[in-house]
């Protein structure tokens, strides 16, 4: 490169307002992040500050990548393009994640397009062209960035991970393009939901010990350990297309053994007092990880807003009455057993 390139490059990326230096590699501070974000510890902090980001030493040729504020979705970005130098652009989605704020309308073409005036990208680049995620797509209007801000929007591959595939070939092959949802997907969302979970199933655990007994107790934990650990694991191997269905029926699966311990334990002659409380148990613990089930729908790929209202209103009244019906034939049932005892 000649020496008048390189100063008219310096001098192309010094017009731009405060462009940000940041590397590839990450700290054992922001792998301690990761942590803390996986398992909901203070969610609403882990964001960067929006802007320009120069990865390595980029040219006014470089590319240009766009992801969210939210701290996991930036390192992902970043950690892929080792080796790459390029500018990340920043949208400020309020620490949301690509996905997420695509959907919410803060990963959106407003955002970008003022964005880009911001930072003066058109001063730190030759080129119009835009590097998005594929998963913002449903909040950029491609044609509107063109025509209100000039530059070209195009959507990289669905993984962080299959960018320098995708820069070396100029294009994302069908693998590239499919949104997997596999086990290790499902399963690192397993803590945040559970760490939520804990304090209030150790709440309604010992108000249902003291209200039901023990089995009610255990039900409690049940039915939170099935909605938040068994059903992501499991989800695509219960029948039923519906979250809430196969929540039912997983709920209903995990309760049969708490119903035949409620049979085995009824008092001598009582079998029928045995029977109601053992289908109270299925009853509530079907409804409670049928509803758990359901609030997992906003955490994967393979659900629509439209679908997911369908469910709500076709399922959480069926919910309720399962378990209002449940509570109240087990509370009858446990004072019915307070006199046969």
């Amino acid at each position: 490169m000649s020496q008048d390139r390189r100063v008219a490059e310096a001098g192309a990326v010094s017009a731009v307002q405060n462009v940000i230096p940041t590397t590839s590699e990450l700290t054992w501070r922001d792998r301690w992040v990761h942590v803390l974000a996986r398992l909901g510890v203070r969610r609403g902090d882990w964001r960067v500050a929006p802007g320009l980001y120069a990865l390595g030493n980029p040219t006014p040729q470089s590319p240009v990548f766009v992801t969210a504020n939210y701290a996991l979705s930036f390192d992902a970005l970043r950690s892929a393009l080792r080796g790459v130098d390029g500018y990340i652009l920043v949208l400020d989605t309020d620490g949301i994640n690509v996905w997420c704020a695509a959907g919410k309308g803060t990963f959106g073409t407003g955002e970008l397009v003022r964005r880009i005036g911001i930072v003066g990208l058109a001063q730190a680049v030759s080129h119009r062209r835009l590097i998005l995620p594929q998963l913002g797509a449903p909040g950029v209007a491609a044609h509107r960035v063109l025509r209100q801000a000039g530059f070209r929007v195009e959507y990289g591959p669905v993984r962080a991970a299959d960018l320098p595939e995708y820069l070396r070939t100029g294009q994302a092959a069908p693998d590239m393009r499919r949104v997997r949802f596999d086990l290790a997907d499902r399963l690192v969302l397993v803590p945040v939901e559970l760490v939520h979970m804990i304090l209030p199933m150790l709440l309604l655990s010992a108000l249902a010990y003291l209200l039901g007994g023990g089995l009610a107790s255990l039900a409690v934990v049940a039915a939170v350990l099935a909605g938040v650990v068994l059903f992501p694991v499991l989800l695509p191997w219960i029948p039923s297309d519906d979250f809430s269905s196969k929540g039912f029926i997983l709920g209903a699966l995990v309760s049969l053994p708490l119903a035949v311990a409620a049979v085995l334990d009824s008092p001598a002659g009582a079998l029928g007092l045995g029977a109601a409380r053992a289908l109270a148990l299925v009853l509530v613990v079907a409804a409670a990880t049928a509803y758990l089930a359901l609030n997992f729908t906003g955490a994967t790929p393979l659900t629509s807003r439209s679908g997911v209202k369908a469910e709500i209103y076709a399922y959480v009244p069926v919910m309720g009455w399962s378990a209002g019906v449940g509570v109240l034939l087990l509370l009858a049932s446990q004072v019915a057993g307070s006199f046969v005892g």
